[in-house]
Formats: structure tokens, C-alpha cells, sequence
């Protein structure tokens, strides 16, 4: 069973999330939005892909329950077959699985208790 296919997405907290895009994108160029900033790329198959980097406020509730400045985002395959697997491992998993129209959501943590995100992409 394939588990990461690659990652998501990076994000961080910043004292101010909007000050910190605008120092991203006039001093090396990322091309943030709202959102942050979305980079879109092939895999080796020829799939269009994406990549998103983020911030969040300092006091977000996102990440939780880690108490970490950052947290990562892993592209995966079966999302929901992956979480069960991983919770028979005894790996942690945070919430119950989200769907979106872009893509299904899960959370664990690592044994650090860093909040991991997996994104089964849709489409």
C-alpha cells in the first residue's frame, strides 16, 4: 500500500500572517495570495499536482494539539484505508477524516506531538 505520494503543503505561525506573505513575495518572489502560496508541478506520471505554503496566526487552533510553530502536510493515496492502518500501528490520529471538495483530510502525530496533516487530493 503507497502511503506519502509527496507533500502537500508547509505551514507556519507568524505574529502577523500578512506582513509575512508580503515579505515573502517582495523578497523572493512568491507569488502568495490569501491563502499563502499554491506552487503547481507534475508528479512522474504527468498528474498536475500542487504544493501550498501557509501561514496562520500565532494564536491558531489549527495545529492543535501540537504545540509546534509549524505543521506539514503530506499528499497520500486511500486516505481513509491509510488511517486505519496507521491507527492499528498505534499511531496517534487527531479529529475524525474531513472531505472537501478539493480533497480529503486526517491528522496524526508524530512521536514528537507535531501535527501532521494528510491530504488525499481529489481529482
Amino acid at each position: 500500500m503507497k502511503r506519502v505520494t509527496g507533500i502537500g503543503g508547509f505551514f507556519f505561525k507568524s505574529k502577523d500572517p500578512n506582513a509575512t506573505k508580503e515579505w515573502y513575495k517582495n523578497h523572493l518572489g512568491l507569488p502568495t495570495d490569501a491563502y499563502g502560496c499554491t506552487f503547481e508541478w507534475k508528479d512522474k506520471e504527468g498528474n498536475d499536482c500542487q504544493t501550498q505554503w501557509s501561514t496562520f496566526a500565532e494564536d491558531t487552533k489549527y495545529f492543535e494539539p501540537s504545540e509546534k510553530q509549524f505543521m506539514m502536510n503530506f499528499r497520500v493515496d486511500n486516505l481513509e484505508v491509510l488511517l486505519e492502518v496507521l491507527k492499528e500501528e498505534g499511531v496517534t490520529i487527531v479529529g475524525e477524516m474531513q472531505s472537501y471538495d478539493y480533497g480529503n483530510f486526517g491528522w496524526i502525530l508524530d512521536p514528537e506531538g507535531n501535527k501532521i496533516e494528510l491530504w488525499e487530493p481529489k481529482g
